[in-house]
């Protein structure tokens, strides 16, 4: 587990911490994290919510994208999110992997996987961050 960049998730976004976010590696080109299945952020049968694959992609991705940063911007906030569902997770973790596909002065637009233990991809999630100037 990567302490600094768990340490920045939470207090960047107090929500992450909640959720029990774990970032495992974070650099400009790439950040990855993972949270655990837990009942209580299921839905029925078991099934991780999306809602929270979404979040866990979402806080991912705002780090990526605070780390390509251009010179004197101050922060990102996300503009557009669109998440393909692939699979469902009933145990274990959801890893999330996220890239920068452009970084520009206005924006940056990240793609985040978001895999399962099995390594099957569960999520697919392109996001687009204005840049806070």
């Amino acid at each position: 587990m990567d302490a600094e960049g768990t340490a920045l998730f939470h207090q960047t976004m107090p929500f992450t911490e909640r959720l029990g976010v774990e970032v495992l590696e974070h650099a400009p080109e790439v950040v990855r994290s993972r949270l655990a299945w837990e009942e209580s952020l299921c839905t029925l049968g078991g099934v991780l919510h999306g809602g929270v694959l979404m979040s866990l992609a979402d806080a991912t991705a705002a780090v990526c994208a605070f780390l390509n940063l251009p010179d004197g911007a101050k922060g990102t906030t996300t503009i557009e999110s669109k998440t393909n569902f692939l699979r469902a997770v009933r145990s274990g973790h959801a890893t999330a992997t996220s890239r920068p596909l452009h970084t520009g002065r206005t924006v940056v637009v990240v793609e985040t996987e978001i895999r399962d233990d099995a390594d099957k991809l569960v999520a697919k999630v392109t996001q687009t961050q204005a840049v806070l100037s």
